[in-house]
């Protein structure tokens, strides 16, 4: 799972943008390189999915599942996240439709959360398959728009109010879809948390996001058993009643190694069954260097995203050590609100930023991601690379901005006087730990 390259390979190749980013390690660095374990793709990904659908896990097969019902909702990720959703959209309507559903009766909703809609060339990009585009109803959820949600009341643990779009909670099926990945605060993408937050109200994203859950030490990737968000999300899919969920787990090239279908709960923790052993990586020993990505496009966009990949590795950071991550952030910062969250972090400081968030009942709209960001800097010292961030933005940034990745490294080896070089290529898609 791990490979140690002491001596013999002197350059490594970053996930960034839409390719590879070539970086040349100092001579006298000692580097690990941190890849998950290999999944084999599925040698027919369509004949995966049709099986996944004929024998789910916990649920009657979709074709039994859609017999007799008036009306579907198919909750598909944002832009985001790399699903293959060219893959499975297809089938699963036309199942549906075949059961009985009629195809006007029959909608995608983009579960944006409180990110921006896809629309245009992104959208076609994002469903993936031209015929679902013209025969589908494909719609974008908004959290601000009041009207839209139906309430179910509040949680009973902890009083989170649920709010959910009323196309999801009318619809008479309810599918959801997604990846299956660590998260640097719910555990794992996917599954129930396509739901909440993806297709909930601001009220209920903004709970979710505020302090008490935030700096919960459970709320980490690749924990479920106590983590505060995976919790209230499972209260929420009760609430719901009968949902079901298709899962899939991609590898490094964003080719299809696993997929599942099934009641959303079940199904969606069997696939983490089967990913969480490929993406935990045991090194035995912190190191004074990270050198790591946001993932690639579609992650690294913005560094709003890039803030997953600062958070992700931290088990193998050792305390004052140098974190460096390289990120396209090819559409700049991210949205308005992240940016005056920055902007009061730059400010202020991180002890008197995080002294503005506790107590709050509602978080504001992305300050969270600056939260998350604190955990990193309260670690260690933090830079950024990147090439599609304007100058006038780095001091918004909060951490130290750098145009010279072997120089960064070498620097932080002098600082920290650890030949040891932790080189993570593929980001937050891999979790590396000390046991």
């Amino acid at each position: 799972m791990t490979s140690t390259l002491a001596g013999d390979v002197r350059e490594v190749a970053l996930a960034y943008g839409r390719g590879r980013l070539d970086v040349a390690l100092p001579p006298v660095c000692e580097p690990t390189v941190v890849r998950q374990r290999p999944l084999p793709p599925l040698p027919d990904p369509a004949a995966a999915v049709a099986d996944a659908l004929a024998h789910p896990v916990g649920s009657p097969p979709l074709a039994e599942l859609a017999r007799d019902r008036r009306s579907a909702c198919i909750l598909i990720c944002d832009i985001t996240r790399p699903v293959p959703n060219g893959l499975f959209l297809r089938p699963l309507v036309e199942q549906v439709t075949a059961a009985g559903v009629p195809l006007e009766a029959v909608t995608i909703l983009v579960a944006t959360g409180l990110h921006r809609p896809n629309l245009g060339d992104e959208l076609a990009e994002l469903v993936g398959d031209p015929w679902v585009l013209e025969h589908v109803r494909v719609e974008n959820h908004d959290a601000r728009d009041d009207a839209a949600h139906r309430s179910l009341g509040v949680t009973a643990t902890r009083g989170t109010p649920v709010s959910l779009d009323r196309r999801f909670t009318d619809a008479d099926l309810k599918i959801v879809t997604g990846l299956v990945e660590p998260h640097f605060m719910a555990g794992w993408s996917g599954g129930r948390k396509v739901i909440a937050p993806g297709v909930a109200h601001h009220t209920t994203i903004r709970t979710f996001h505020s302090a008490r859950f935030m700096e919960d030490p459970r709320a980490v990737q690749c924990t479920l058993e106590g983590n505060p968000l995976h919790e209230e999300q499972l209260e929420i899919v009760r609430l719901l009643g009968d949902v079901y969920g298709l899962s899939t787990v991609v590898d490094e090239e964003r080719r299809l190694v696993h997929v599942g279908f099934g009641e959303v709960v079940a199904s969606h923790q069997a696939v983490v069954d089967v990913v969480a052993a490929a993406v935990r990586v045991p090194l035995g020993r912190r190191f004074g260097t990270v050198l790591t990505s946001a993932a690639g496009y579609p992650l690294d966009k913005t560094y709003y995203q890039t803030v997953k990949g600062m958070v992700t590795p931290l088990d193998v950071l050792a305390p004052g050590g140098t974190l460096i991550i390289a990120s396209e952030c090819s559409e700049g910062f991210g949205s308005p609100e992240f940016r005056a969250a920055q902007q009061r972090l730059a400010t202020l400081g991180p002890d008197a930023f995080l002294a503005t968030l506790v107590g709050k009942e509602f978080a504001d709209v992305d300050e969270w991601q600056s939260e998350m960001q604190l955990k990193a800097v309260r670690h260690g010292r933090v830079e950024l690379y990147s090439t599609g961030l304007a100058a006038q933005d780095h001091p918004l940034t909060a951490v130290r901005v750098v145009d010279d990745l072997t120089a960064a490294v070498q620097a932080s080896m002098d600082r920290t006087g650890d030949r040891g070089v932790a080189v993570i290529p593929d980001g937050p898609y891999v979790v590396p730990v000390v046991g």
